[in-house]
Order: C-alpha cells, then sequence, then structure tokens
C-alpha cells in the first residue's frame, strides 16, 4: 500500500501549482500522515508502562521533521556526531537521545557525552575501556549469533559487524558495573522492512528472557529494552501493512508476564525510522526526455543521487504519472536519471501510462532513506525538501544544493607537508 489516499487527495491537486514555485525535483512529505503514524505507535503500547519510540535520524534528517517527532514526545537514535548536533540544535538533550554507533572513535564518545550527553549503546565490550568517563546508563547492542537469524534484508547475525556475542553479554554488564554504571538498557537490531509482525513479538521475547537471566546473574535490573527498528512498510500495491495493533497487544502481554514472574517491568524502546516516515514522503520530478531504442526509457529531472534504493537495492517504488490513471494507455518503460551509471533507474520495465515531455512523475515512499542517502556522484545535486503541513500550507524545509556546494571543500588553507618535513618526521620516530 504505497501513498496514502489520503495524501493523494491533500497533494494531487496542489502540485501543479507547486510544481510550477519550487520548480522540480523535490521531496515533499506529510506532516498528518507522519503525526498519525506517531499515533497509532503510541496507542499500540498504551498498556506498557513506559513506551519511547527514538526516531532513526538516519532516515530522514531533517531539523522540521524530527521537530515533529520531538513535539510528538519522541527521542532520537543517532549514529554519529552530525545526527546528535542536529537533534541537539532542535532542543533535545540527555537520555532524549540515544548514541548507537559501531566503530567509534574517542572524538565520538566525548561528543556523544558533551552538551546534556546521550544514552550510550555501546557496540562491543571493548569499548568500555575508550568511554573517557563511563556515565551512569549503559547500554549494550546485543548480536546472537547462531541462536537468532536475521530476516532477509538484513542478513545473519553470525556474519553482522554489530553487537556483543551472546557469550560475552553478562561479562559486559558486570565490567560496566564494575566501572560505575548503576543502570542498565539492553538493545538489538535484527530486521529491516520486517512485515512479519510476529518476528518483532519474537525479538522483545528475546531480550526479555536475556534481562532476566542477566539480572538474575549479576543482581541488576534493567530500565529499559529497545527491540531496535525495522518495522517494515508495504512499497508495492497489493502487499499488507503491519499488523501493528496484534504487535502491540502480544509485546505488551510479554511485560505483563515479565513483570508478574520479575516484580518490576522495563520501559519499551525501538527506533523506527522507516516506518514513521517512509510512507510519509514522496519525488516528484518531471519527465524531460524519451527515448526509443530496444527499450523506451523515460528521463526525468531527478537522478539516483535523489534516491539511491533502486539502484542499490533493486528496491521498488511505486510510481504515478499526474493526471494520468489505469484507464489511460499503458507501455513498458524505464525511468531513469541523467548519471553515468546504468543502475541510475527509478524503474525497470514498469507499466506506466504513456509519459511525454513535461508530465510530472510521483514517485512514493521516499521519506525514509531518499534524501538521506544522496550523493554527489557526476557532480549531482541534491534536491530541495519540502513539506505539507497539517494546515495544508507548503514549506521548503531544505533548499536544493548549488554548484557552489559542490565546490564549497575546495576552499581551503594550503597546507603541504615537504619532503625535507617527512625526513625529520621519520628520524624523530626512529629516535
Amino acid at each position: 500500500m504505497p501513498m496514502s489516499d489520503s495524501f493523494k487527495e491533500r497533494l494531487f491537486p496542489l502540485l501543479p501549482t507547486v510544481v510550477n514555485h519550487f520548480g522540480t525535483p523535490f521531496h515533499i512529505y506529510d506532516e498528518v500522515g507522519i503525526r498519525e503514524t506517531g499515533r497509532l505507535l503510541h496507542e499500540a503500547f498504551a498498556e506498557i508502562d513506559r513506551f519511547r519510540e527514538y526516531y532513526a535520524v538516519k532516515a530522514l534528517p531533517n531539523p522540521k521533521i524530527l521537530t515533529i517527532m520531538r513535539e510528538m514526545g519522541f527521542g532520537f537514535d543517532c549514529s554519529s556526531v552530525a545526527e546528535l548536533r542536529l537533534c541537539r540544535g532542535i532542543g533535545a538533550v540527555g537520555e532524549e537521545l540515544m548514541y548507537t554507533s559501531n566503530n567509534t572513535s574517542a572524538t565520538e564518545f566525548i561528543e556523544a557525552a558533551g552538551a546534556g550527553g546521550s544514552i550510550l549503546n555501546l557496540d562491543d565490550i571493548s569499548l568500555l575501556a575508550k568511554v573517557p568517563a563511563l556515565p551512569e546508563l549503559i547500554c549494550f547492542r546485543y548480536n546472537p549469533g547462531g541462536r537468532r537469524t536475521g530476516n532477509a534484508i538484513i542478513g545473519n547475525p553470525l556474519e553482522a559487524k554489530y553487537g556483543v556475542r551472546h557469550e560475552q553479554i553478562i561479562d559486559a554488564y558486570r565490567q560496566a558495573r564494575e566501572g560505575g554504571a548503576s543502570r542498565f538498557g539492553i538493545h538489538t537490531m535484527l530486521a529491516s522492512n520486517e512485515l512479519d509482525y510476529r518476528y518483532m513479538v519474537q525479538t522483545a521475547g528475546m531480550l526479555l528472557d536475556l534481562v532476566r537471566d542477566i539480572g538474575d546473574s549479576l543482581g541488576i535490573r534493567f530500565e529499559f529494552i529497545n527491540i531496535g527498528g525495522g518495522l517494515g512498510i508495504p512499497y508495492q500495491p497489493g502487499v499488507n501493512p503491519l499488523d501493528l495493533a496484534n504487535m502491540g497487544r502480544e509485546i505488551t502481554s510479554l511485560f505483563k508476564e515479565f513483570a508478574a514472574r520479575q516484580g518490576y517491568q522495563p520501559a519499551l524502546y525501538m527506533e523506527s525510522g522507516r516506518f514513521m516516515t517512509g510512507p510519509h514522503g514522496v519525488l516528484v520530478a518531471t519527465a524531460i526526455n524519451r527515448k526509443e531504442i530496444y527499450r523506451t526509457y523515460v528521463g526525468v529531472d531527478a537522478s539516483m543521487s535523489a534516491l539511491m534504493r533502486p539502484g542499490m537495492y533493486g528496491a521498488y517504488h511505486h510510481i504515478e504519472v499526474l493526471g494520468k490513471g489505469r484507464d489511460e494507455p499503458q507501455e513498458m518503460v524505464d525511468v531513469v536519471g541523467s548519471l553515468c551509471e546504468n543502475n541510475d533507474k527509478f524503474a525497470i520495465q514498469r507499466q506506466l501510462p504513456r509519459t511525454v515531455d513535461g508530465d510530472i512523475l510521483i514517485i512514493q515512499d521516499t521519506g525514509a532513506h531518499g534524501i538521506a542517502m544522496g550523493f554527489n556522484y557526476n557532480g549531482s545535486l541534491r534536491p530541495k525538501e519540502l513539506l505539507l503541513t497539517s494546515s495544508g500550507e507548503v514549506e521548503l524545509i531544505r533548499r536544493a544544493e548549488r554548484v557552489s556546494d559542490y565546490f564549497a571543500t575546495l576552499d581551503f588553507l594550503p597546507d603541504r607537508l615537504t619532503a625535507s618535513g617527512m625526513g625529520q618526521a621519520e628520524k624523530h620516530n626512529a629516535g
């Protein structure tokens, strides 16, 4: 179920005016849809004592979108210094921030601890010694290895670079406690774009069993379990959406059973990104060229630098042509951009209404991992971002990149290490 009927009904009548005013290409997001998904998420877990969504900033790192998330009471899952600063820039501090990094440098840990701090979600037991000052609250990312399979997208945990292995997990918390930590959480991430809600229920059950075992062994209580992200969206028409209501009921039941046995209930955290914003964004582009060779190609004024997923993963994104439906003459086409790469395609051998130059194409479900995965190969410039607000206005929330942005990192002070200087350094090191 790509783009909702509600989003279409509000956006499509406005698109000719929006395109005329802002020009294409652009991503546009739906505030109404984002807030409704947030409401449903809160509702699904309302019977758990403490629930919090930590929006995965990597999905859509725009301050306006993050402000909407914060207004809904969400925190933020960050994986880089830039993402931390982005969230702090809208006022998020302390335990509103979860820092889930891997292969983390000392500089990053210093940043994560600064400006009000964040929850450190450590990716390895060895990182305990590398945190400059161990905070009161520590979380570890758990990799169950052969005890659990990942879903088709995220792969086999035994082959993943993430997390603390099962045999190390009790010792990790023992070392954290000995280092001064007195509050504890645990995290895992085993799925990506998962549409079978039972997988997420199993993940919650696995973590609750694990915190019981760790707690019994070390005499500690866990403040939260974080079942990660991975809630899926149906990119293709006719695919059933994730059953959020049943997922909520069954996970809530597991939490109540845990509380009855253990005498307390941890909080439930998750870090949905795609689920929160994916269906609530589209990439709007204009058809600018038509090419008839061995196939028919519809060229648009966007490229995979604005939406990498089809080229990188072979991912499906539904496409509609504004004002043209299934009752129009159809044709088989590839929808392509202008990069010097043959995988610069938004659709391959897709049935679409016959398209001519000037037609507006709506490439759907780009509200997560769209602009965020953009790049500058071929000197391509990432497009602007717009927001269709709850009041029905359309607001620019990020300008398009300019050629001057592409050249910005070429503006620097000269700095050259001479041959003599390198020789002196080598002599010093040898001494």
